[in-house]
């Protein structure tokens, strides 16, 4: 009777409310809590950007694309394991997606502690390889140390259970956990950086703060975890037995193009990074700033795509290929608008934004040719974005993986070192627009071609 009642409970957003209504039901908590995650993920550049250090804010550049991997791990568990609940429970296979959920925590607590090992065994290689020079070494690898070799479990973890909950139905609540960790962050970084700690311990200040709000942020959701266990999906009991070998296979599959997706966006700014600092500590500087700030429309339509993946997840479990299909064309329009209008603002106020973050007159001037160049890929990046997710939702993990493949390894990183030789560091910065101007109209062949075996037959 609880799985009737459970199943019955989620139909109607699932199934029966109108498209707009539901996707923004799931997608505006994700929305928020992505945009206060980019504030606290700006806060640490912001606060240490008063200094007036481009060193510092050069040095916390760096440690960006280490700590999106550990993003990138989170929507291994979080995605795989996330998107297969939703096909489950639109099967009607709720106790199933019980033992998903607490087999995809369990994995990411283990995958977060290796990751936690190497950051602080390998954190100063890794550094010196991303270009860190010996102005930048010694704030990097304190930035690294707290936020990563301290803080790499309750991230890794807590982003993994935001992901398994707002699939599971719980999308307010997982946007609540999220926001919640980034607003405590923003407070406790001036606290740790101008209070607490000494002149000169800014990064210290800032890393310590971030690692602090995350630990935060994985207790919330465990407590969320243990309230809801007899209500959804959501679990932590290996008691109750493993997931079907099929289920680990499946969860695999998507969990692997998460990653991997995620993985090759970081390491295309691994590489924007070292050709910057190739050229200048400033470049550097100033790239940093911009790969955060242009980050606002991202993760906007990174928030609506998250909550298109459980409709679609569920819609497609069910085989209800009409509401699928409505649910993706009304993402992407809702995509187009918030695109559109985030281009507007930032070609307006390119200067005053990269202001927020530095007052160095060299740093702002470069920061802002260069936003205003790159906010202009942002419509091409969302129908990008919006294909891989739809196809993990789906649980086609082949297709996630190809477009991510073309996207990063045979478009964008080869034109970055190419556009750099021929036109130095403005050439870095057109890249992102000739590369997901391309992928996003093969990715659109991919799926209507797919979309003919499947959903339109």
């Amino acid at each position: 009777m609880a799985e009737v009642s459970l199943k019955e409970k989620n139909e109607y957003v699932f199934r029966d409310m109108p498209v707009l209504k539901a996707l923004w039901t799931f997608a505006l908590p994700s929305i928020i809590s992505q945009v206060v995650l980019l504030a606290y993920n700006l806060a640490d550049t912001y606060f240490i950007g008063r200094t007036g250090d481009p060193y510092m804010v050069a040095a916390v550049s760096l440690v960006l694309p280490v700590y999106s991997i550990s993003i990138a791990i989170a929507n291994f568990f979080g995605t795989g394991g996330g998107t297969l609940m939703a096909r489950l429970m639109g099967s009607g296979s709720l106790k199933e997606a019980k033992k998903v959920s607490s087999f995809s925590v369990i994995l990411s607590v283990l995958a977060g502690a290796l990751f936690s090992l190497v950051m602080i065994l390998l954190g100063n290689p890794i550094l010196y390889l991303l270009g860190a020079s010996e102005m930048t070494i010694d704030y990097a690898s304190q930035y690294l140390f707290w936020i990563l070799g301290v803080g790499g479990i309750p991230t890794v973890v807590s982003l993994t259970m935001a992901n398994l909950a707002r699939n599971a139905g719980l999308s307010k609540e997982a946007g609540f956990g999220s926001s919640g960790t980034g607003l405590l962050n923003i407070i406790l970084d001036p606290i740790f950086m101008f209070i607490l700690l000494p002149e000169g311990m800014e990064v210290v200040g800032a890393a310590i703060a971030t690692m602090l709000a995350n630990v935060c942020g994985l207790v919330y959701f465990i407590v969320l975890f243990i309230r809801n266990k007899n209500r959804s999906v959501l679990s932590l009991n290996l008691r109750s037995g493993m997931p079907k070998k099929s289920s680990v296979s499946r969860m695999f599959s998507v969990g692997a193009t998460a990653f991997l997706a995620t993985f090759l966006y970081d390491v295309t700014n691994i590489v924007i990074d070292m050709l910057a600092a190739s050229h200048s500590d400033i470049a550097l500087a100033a790239i940093g700033i911009v790969l955060k700030a242009e980050r606002l429309p991202v993760n906007i339509c990174v928030g609506l795509c998250q909550g298109m993946i459980p409709l679609v997840g569920y819609n497609f479990g069910s085989e209800n290929f009409d509401r699928l299909k409505k649910v993706q064309r009304t993402t992407q329009i809702c995509g187009i608008i918030i695109s559109v209008a985030c281009i507007i603002a930032y070609e307006i106020y390119a200067g005053d934004i990269i202001g927020l973050f530095i007052s160095d007159p060299e740093t702002v001037a470069m920061g802002t040719e260069f936003i205003r160049i790159r906010c202009m890929a942002t419509i091409m990046m969302f129908f990008c974005f919006s294909y891989v997710f739809f196809f993990q939702a789906v649980g086609m993990g082949k297709y996630s993986f190809i477009l991510s493949v073309i996207r990063q390894i045979c478009l964008n990183i080869p034109l970055l070192f190419l556009f750099d030789h021929l036109f130095g560091m403005d050439g870095v910065i057109w890249t992102q627009l000739a590369a997901d101007g391309t992928t996003a109209i093969i990715s659109f062949f991919i799926c209507n071609r797919v979309g003919k075996k499947y959903w339109n037959p």
